[in-house]
């Protein structure tokens, strides 16, 4: 109760103390405090609020820069990954196969492709049941992996087998589900037909993805063997599609595979076998990415004279915001030796090495162009190597925009962009620290002022009572 009656008390004495300022003087001394103090600190808080505008542009042009590399490298390398700028792999026999770019390395020359077989999988159908919802007994199903010829299994050592347990009182359709839940490779459905409901067992292609099903019935339960399927005693109207492996030629030499999608067996080419041709081969040719990559360099230096162009602005000497900034500078110098600079390196002398053999010239205010002659000339002379600069390797037109980037994104380098604005959000973060002081020590000023002024006040007041007191005796004295 104490402390709230001093507070009280001394809440109370300011108050009478503004009040009372200017009562003796007539001058109004709180207003008077106040201009004075903000006199005192005026030019160095403008100083500093001076500072913390440039230091807010200085940020903002720095990252509006690094934000643009950013967008340029990140659209350059989703167009890279498309892969529109290789030349593309085209099947004269559309019906045998469809080619597509694997990515893993620029395919060279023309093939010929014969397919004989396409890749299969084991289709198995067990006997019919009036109903899906028939009891089939109880016990453990297991499925054995292997390539079956004729009467004859031959399991895979490298193929576990799977035992599936088979609940009392389970149906057909229990089974399906139990079958399809051990995810063992193989699926499983219940078909409808017209002698009735039956299981199909369903596996994955290539030859030794073929199976058999045994049976170990529970006693009492009875009926599971029913299902049971190998070829030498089993029904051979149940194997309805044999699982078999694709079988086809690439330039006359023999090849097999497990699946119809072949991936780099020609290099940088995928294949997706979907038909035979047995006796005529069909051709893979590739074609002219000329038009692709002519385009492609037109946007690329669009969007490099966008870059520019912000950086001629904000590096300006008399105006620009980064016009001193190390950063800024850097980006620029790179731009300007751009075009020439070696992205091929492990490339022969004749081929195209350079942006430069692509078409793009830098000009003295630091924009580009591209040489449509000169870029036309390159593709018509080695189209294959023009088109191999625009892969996601370690070299080439994306590797050399993207590390432009990845520099200018190095914040530890204070000769980088992401430097400069680490160093000017700490030097902004120092400038409001000392904004906030500097507010702290005017408020300080004022107060003291207030308190010097009320000593003031309070002695012209007395000053200006004695003084009327006497014109008053005066006055008596003078009336008498």
């Amino acid at each position: 109760m104490e402390t709230t009656d001093t507070t009280s008390t001394a809440a109370s004495a300011t108050r009478a103390l503004i009040t009372s300022l200017g009562a003796g003087s007539g001058i109004d001394m709180a207003s008077l405090a106040r201009d004075l103090a903000t006199a005192q600190f005026a030019a160095k808080i403008d100083r500093l609020a001076a500072r913390s505008e440039t230091l807010d542009r200085q940020i903002s042009a720095a990252s509006n820069l690094k934000s643009m590399m950013f967008s340029l490298t990140t659209s350059l390398g989703e167009r890279v990954r498309i892969g529109d700028l290789a030349p593309q792999p085209d099947v004269a026999n559309g019906a045998v196969a469809q080619a597509s770019l694997s990515g893993s390395s620029q395919p060279q020359g023309n093939y010929s492709l014969e397919v004989s077989a396409l890749a299969s999988a084991q289709t198995l159908a067990g006997p019919a049941y009036a109903a899906a919802t028939d009891p089939v007994g109880a016990g453990t199903l297991t499925l054995r992996f292997g390539t079956i010829a004729g009467a004859s299994f031959t399991a895979d050592t490298e193929q576990s087998g799977v035992d599936i347990a088979i609940a009392s009182g389970s149906t057909l359709a229990d089974v399906a589900s139990a079958i399809n839940g051990a995810d063992a490779g193989v699926t499983a459905y219940i078909a409808d037909t017209t002698t009735g409901s039956r299981l199909v067992l369903k596996g994955e292609d290539g030859a030794t993805s073929g199976f058999i099903l045994e049976a170990a019935e529970d006693v009492g339960e009875p009926g599971l063997a029913n299902l049971a399927w190998q070829p030498s005693t089993g029904d051979p109207a149940s194997l309805k599609t044999t699982a078999a492996d694709a079988a086809f030629q690439i330039d006359g030499l023999n090849f097999t595979s497990s699946g119809n999608t072949l991936t780099d067996i020609v290099p940088g080419l995928t294949l997706e076998l979907t038909g035979t041709n047995v006796g005529a081969p069909t051709a893979i040719t590739f074609g002219n990415p000329a038009e692709a990559i002519t385009q492609a360099m037109q946007d690329l230096t669009a969007a490099l004279n966008e870059v520019a162009s912000e950086l001629r602005i904000a590096t300006e000497p008399k105006s620009g915001d980064l016009a001193r900034d190390s950063g800024a500078l850097a980006l620029k110098r790179t731009f300007s030796s751009l075009a020439g600079t070696l992205i091929m390196p492990n490339t022969a002398e004749d081929e195209p090495r350079t942006l430069s053999d692509l078409g793009l010239t830098t000009h003295r205010d630091g924009s580009f162009t591209v040489d449509a002659e000169r870029l036309a000339a390159t593709l018509e002379r080695d189209p294959e190597a023009a088109a191999a600069m625009f892969t996601n390797g370690l070299h080439g037109v994306y590797a050399t925009i993207d590390n432009i980037f990845r520099r200018t994104n190095t914040i530890s380098d204070p000769g980088t962009l992401a430097g400069s604005i680490d160093r000017y959000t700490e030097q902004l973060s120092k400038t409001g620290e000392d904004q906030a002081k500097l507010v702290e020590r005017q408020e300080a000023l004022r107060t003291r002022m207030v308190a010097r002024f009320a000593v003031s006040e309070r002695r012209i007041g007395a000053a200006r009572s004695t003084l009327a007191f006497l014109e008053n005796q005066i006055a008596v004295w003078n009336k008498d």
